[in-house]
C-alpha cells in the first residue's frame, strides 16, 4: 500500500479548510507548511465578530464587480492574510514556510507573503493578477500550480 505524498496530503487539508469560508463568490483555503508541519491554516471570510457575507450578502458582488478588482470594499481577509494573522497572533514563525492554497494569490497577498519570507507556494486554481505573478518571480518565490501528483514530482516536491 502507498501512502499519499507529502504535497497533496498539505493541498487536501487545505481544501478542506477552505470549507470554513464565508464567502459567497468563491472558497479560498491556505495552509502554512514548514518542515512538513502545519503552521497555521486561514481561509477567506470577514474579520472575528463582523457579520459575514453568507449572513448580510457580497457589496462587490451587488456592485458587479469582477473577480480581481476593488478588494478595498470586500467585507472578508484573503485565506493568505487569515494564515499570516493566525501565525502573528499564536506567536508562530512562518518565515521560509510553504504555502499551500486553493487559489493563486493576489498582488495584496503576494506582498505579504513576500515580506513575510514564504519562498514558496502551491496553488490549485488560477487567479486574474499578474502583477502578482510578476513580483513573485521578482523576489525569488517559486509558485507551483498543482495539477495533480506528478506535476510536483516532475519539480522536485514529492518529498515522502
Amino acid at each position: 500500500m502507498s501512502r499519499l505524498p507529502w504535497p497533496d496530503y498539505f493541498m487536501n487539508i487545505t481544501y478542506l479548510v477552505s470549507e470554513r469560508s464565508t464567502c459567497t463568490r468563491r472558497r479560498v483555503g491556505a495552509v502554512a507548511v514548514k518542515n512538513k508541519r502545519i503552521l497555521a491554516t486561514g481561509y477567506n471570510g470577514a474579520p472575528a465578530g463582523v457579520p459575514h457575507c453568507l449572513d448580510v450578502g457580497c457589496l462587490r458582488e451587488q456592485l458587479a464587480i469582477p473577480s480581481g478588482q476593488r478588494h478595498e470594499i470586500c467585507r472578508g481577509l484573503h485565506a493568505e492574510q487569515n494564515v499570516i494573522i493566525q501565525a502573528a497572533v499564536h506567536g508562530i514563525n512562518i518565515h521560509g514556510a510553504e504555502l499551500y492554497c486553493t487559489t493563486h494569490p493576489c498582488v495584496l497577498c503576494a506582498k505579504m507573503l513576500i515580506n513575510c519570507g514564504i519562498r514558496h507556494i502551491c496553488h490549485a486554481e488560477d487567479y486574474p493578477d499578474e502583477l502578482a505573478t510578476a513580483m513573485f518571480k521578482e523576489a525569488g518565490v517559486t509558485v507551483v500550480k498543482y495539477e495533480d501528483r506528478d506535476s510536483l514530482n516532475a519539480q522536485g516536491r514529492d518529498e515522502t
